[in-house]
């Protein structure tokens, strides 16, 4: 038997809905400015952030939460732009790893400024603390039932 959403929950959902939805659309349309995808910042994030600049591909398709299908384009235009190399990797001939150059660390130091102050604009600013910590809370038991 199913059991519908009441006022509360719907209520929740369209917002989550909206929120989402704007809030992503902010978010690519200045990253689109710098030229750049939204999963291509996060590319370039996530391997700033990495040991030495470096991920196996399918550690960054799983931590962007994409296909390696879709990752693979997106690095793709990331080396063409010189943002990125991509190597063989060192303990598995299979393997590839995605590799940030010095062009890619220079490129997400220019715009991540401007990423920030969108994120902050959009999201950030408008929430009291309270609300913050209460949606970084639950979506982040979302996030970990999900991820399993």
């Amino acid at each position: 038997m199913t059991e519908w959403l009441d006022t509360q929950e719907m209520r929740m959902w369209h917002a989550f809905l909206a929120a989402g939805a704007l809030v992503g659309r902010e978010i690519d349309q200045q990253l689109k400015g710098e030229g750049l995808s939204h999963t291509q910042y996060e590319v370039l994030v996530r391997l700033a952030d990495s040991v030495a600049g470096r991920l196996r591909m399918s550690e960054l398709a799983d931590a962007l939460y994409t296909s390696k299908s879709g990752l693979s384009y997106q690095v793709t235009q990331l080396e063409k732009a010189g943002l990125v190399r991509r190597e063989t990797c060192p303990t598995d001939v299979r393997g590839i790893v995605a590799v940030l150059t010095e062009q890619g660390r220079t490129r997400l130091r220019e715009v991540a400024p401007g990423h920030v102050a969108t994120v902050r604009r959009a999201l950030i600013d408008v929430l009291t603390p309270a609300q913050s910590r209460a949606i970084a809370e639950g979506l982040g038991e979302v996030g970990r039932r999900l991820a399993g």
